[in-house]
């Protein structure tokens, strides 16, 4: 059975990428990664796994390959370059991308796949490292369950769950539900734990309490203890979420639907990718509720969310609307003057200067040339 093992190529071996790499390693295949800096494929090659000097490397031989990179952007140069994956690998090779990308670019690159007798369908995950490492996440399907035939005892190394959309671009538009709630479910973790401390609570007992009840979500039971021990490590990145986050509303744009939960997570964490917090784990949204001094402990600057409020034609999600007031990163037109964030609050130009967030909480320059974070902490 070893002998007929399908050879792999694995594309960006990452946070998620690689966990999910060194399970296929596990049951048997052959593989072999390619990630653009090496030292995070290093691991699995001391493991084993084969290195390839490039993604077309990687991929020229492999009977299935598999991509998990950044940006969708990242995921359209790898795979329709004219040096891309659908040039560079032999006929018949399976391609599966497990980035959360957009709809029209999976269904774009499936085509194309077609086309030059390959097959390309879009596998977006979730569960993030922790089921990663643990082979369990849940992969989110652009194709049927015939389609996967060929491939499904490798989908089944690091999976517990496979959901099947039908279609090409399907799976990319089912992870994006799932992004949606699980954006709002930050915020409302976020601001359950802050009225929690703001009520004299303890934290871990109110979050035992919400675990038990209707308000449980997997953000409370799983990012909800990193906050509350101070561990901003990335599961899951802060500036990776917000891609996810625009890729939503970008699609609610185009169908011309309201997600004003999303806007408001969108608004958030934007503010904490403005003051440095790209990098760090998603429960660091927490922090933009805590006093300065935690967010300097955890390597935050809000002086730089200050900075790029120094002019009134910026909104207070970090977005500068030029001279006509063009729209912001949450999709709403700002007018002229006065705009609306995405609760409807107004962020226009206030005879002291200050403007609101999506909360409606002042950010503008108090008496005392502070400011206040999102949730009502004045820094000094």
């Amino acid at each position: 059975m070893a002998d007929t093992k399908q050879r792999v190529a694995f594309i960006g071996t990452g946070i998620m990428g690689a966990p999910i790499a060194g399970h296929i390693m596990d049951a048997g295949y052959p593989l072999t990664v390619y990630n653009r800096t090496k030292a995070k494929a290093q691991p699995l090659i001391d493991r084993g796994a084969v290195w390839a000097d490039s993604a077309v490397a990687a991929a020229s031989d492999a009977d299935v390959v598999f991509t998990m990179v950044g940006y969708p952007e990242d995921v359209e140069e790898l795979y329709l370059a004219g040096d891309g994956l659908l040039t560079a690998t032999k006929p018949g090779t399976i391609l599966i991308d497990l980035t959360t990308s957009l709809p029209s670019l999976a269904r774009d690159i499936a085509e194309a796949a077609a086309v030059s007798d390959r097959m390309a369908f879009d596998c977006p995950v979730t569960g993030g490292e922790s089921g990663a490492i643990a082979g369990t996440l849940t992969a989110i399907v652009g194709a049927t369950e015939h389609d996967i035939e060929p491939v499904r005892a490798l989908l089944e190394t690091f999976t517990a769950r496979i959901f099947c959309f039908g279609g090409a671009g399907k799976g990319q538009a089912a992870k994006l539900t799932n992004q949606v709630a699980l954006a709002s479910a930050m915020v409302g973790m976020a601001d359950a734990l802050s009225l929690a401390q703001q009520s004299g609570l303890d934290l871990e007992q109110t979050r035992q309490m919400i675990m038990s009840g209707t308000g449980a979500s997997g953000a409370m039971e799983s990012l909800a203890p990193k906050a509350l021990d101070g561990d901003w490590k990335p599961g899951f990145k802060v500036k990776h979420l917000i891609k996810d986050i625009r890729l939503a509303l970008d699609e609610a744009e185009e169908k011309e639907i309201a997600l004003p939960g999303t806007d408001t997570a969108y608004a958030l964490y934007d503010m904490l990718d403005a003051i440095g917090g790209a990098d760090l784990g998603t429960q660091a949204i927490t922090l933009l509720y805590q006093e300065e001094g935690e967010a300097v402990a955890a390597g935050l600057d809000w002086s730089l969310y200050t900075e790029a409020h120094e002019h009134d034609d910026e909104c207070g999600c970090g977005h500068d609307h030029g001279d006509h007031g063009e729209g912001c990163g949450c999709g709403h037109d700002h007018g002229d003057h006065d705009h609306e964030c995405c609760h409807g609050e107004g962020h226009g130009h206030h005879q002291d200067g200050d403007h609101e967030c999506c909360h409606g909480h002042g950010h503008g320059h108090d008496n005392a040339d502070g400011h206040e974070c999102c949730c009502g902490h004045h820094e000094e």
